[in-house]
């Protein structure tokens, strides 16, 4: 039985690819940083409790584990993250030491797959969006994406990584700071009013089902030294999902624009190519997002 370690196992994705490894006969360990009030850990998980900043904590973590697969899940994810400072810390000098940790260990790992970001490519101006497209990161949080994967070349030549930029994806559990959860939350609790930003935003929505399966595929690929984009190939504008949902849910509030929602640095459509990917893998029969949105309104999370 192959041992994966996942940093950021107790948060939204990581719950997800524990379970997907798990079902796939893996045993699955856990980093992650102290528990939230009210956070529970992942039953049946064993869970190291370090600090990506720690680099003596996560040097005797890998010594310990010898995990034969890495996935790096562990980051500040939240776009409009209040700490700068905290989410250039976090993503690339934590990253780093993870790194850095592993090469140190005395043990190398079958495969290290790092979760970057779509969000370096910025507004481009291809569409749909390959991993050739030139980055052009317009906020903090994708320029430490892409410094983050520019880091990371620095231990090519000792660990088989991979690197992974997932566009946007969704699912129950997801913190109600993003989007899409924040949008099934007003119409589950059938709130009258519901202010977002812009509204023509166009994004490519992928299920966490669906990201995690594939994240696993990668691993099992041993697709050492690439670059790969995880994604639908299908753009939904948010009034896409606002008719989605007042007809899964039967209401209708009234939308608001709030200016103070709206970014001026915002992305304004960001569609992927996957065809890179199902070449490398497979093709993975994509969730449809009405699917997704019916089972966040459904649950319980």
């Amino acid at each position: 039985m192959s041992k994966v370690l996942i940093t950021g196992a107790t948060g939204f994705t990581g719950h997800y690819l524990t379970q997907e490894l798990r079902a796939a006969g893996y045993d699955v360990v856990g980093l992650g940083s102290a528990l939230r009030v009210g956070q529970q850990d992942e039953p049946s998980t064993t869970i190291f409790r370090c600090d990506l900043l720690d680099r003596a904590g996560l040097e005797k973590v890998m010594v310990q584990v010898k995990p034969d697969v890495i996935v790096h899940l562990a980051a500040i994810a939240f776009v409009a993250h209040g700490d700068v400072d905290a989410m250039y810390r976090t993503n690339v000098v934590g990253s780093r030491n993870l790194l850095d940790a592993i090469a140190k260990s005395g043990h190398l790992p079958r495969a290290v797959l790092l979760a970057s970001s779509a969000n370096i490519y910025g507004n481009a101006v291809v569409d749909p969006i390959d991993e050739n497209v030139a980055p052009a990161p317009a906020n903090d949080y994708a320029v430490s994406k892409l410094s983050m994967e520019y880091m990371a070349r620095l231990w090519s030549d000792q660990l088989p990584i991979t690197m992974v930029r997932p566009f946007n994806y969704t699912g129950a559990g997801q913190s109600l700071n993003f989007l899409i959860p924040k949008i099934v939350d007003h119409f589950k609790r059938r709130a009258p009013v519901l202010e977002l930003g812009n509204l023509n935003v166009i994004r490519d929505f992928s299920d966490v089902r669906s990201v995690v399966q594939r994240y696993r595929l990668l691993v099992e690929a041993n697709l050492h030294g690439d670059v790969f984009n995880v994604c639908s190939g299908q753009g939904h504008s948010l009034l896409d999902v606002l008719q989605m949902m007042r007809e899964l849910s039967g209401h209708d509030p009234e939308i608001l624009v709030n200016p103070a929602f709206v970014r001026a640095n915002e992305v304004h459509r960001l569609v992927g190519s996957n065809a890179k990917l199902h070449a490398a893998i497979g093709q993975v029969a994509d969730i449809p997002l009405k699917e997704t949105l019916q089972w966040m309104l459904n649950s319980n999370v």
